[in-house]
């Protein structure tokens, strides 16, 4: 089993299986909060600032159930019509992210 660290991760194109598109890089990751385990919880593609925060996107927070596959190249994530509006997260300073 390969070992991956963030810096690797974040070199990796994230792509939808369901539809084929293209959903960016990871830019931060969600851990469980006790030391002990470690796991990881969910990638985060940062959203972007648009032109001078004109056309703002949210972040979108891919919960690690929705990862398929890790690969060279790419990360494989399935993530239909019905779970992607759950996956935005609004990234407001001082406003908490919301539960995956």
């Amino acid at each position: 089993m390969k070992r991956y660290n963030t810096a690797d991760l974040r070199k990796l194109q994230i792509i939808n299986l369901c539809d084929g598109s293209c959903l960016g890089y990871a830019t931060d990751f969600e851990f469980e909060a006790e030391p002990e385990c470690g796991r990881m919880l969910a990638l985060v593609v940062g959203g972007s600032n648009g032109f001078f925060g004109i056309g703002r996107r949210d972040d979108l927070v891919i919960p690690w159930r929705l990862i398929e596959c890790i690969g060279e190249d790419t990360i494989l994530v399935r993530i239909s019509k019905g779970d992607f509006n759950s996956c935005f997260c609004p990234c407001k300073p001082g406003k908490k992210k919301g539960k995956l």
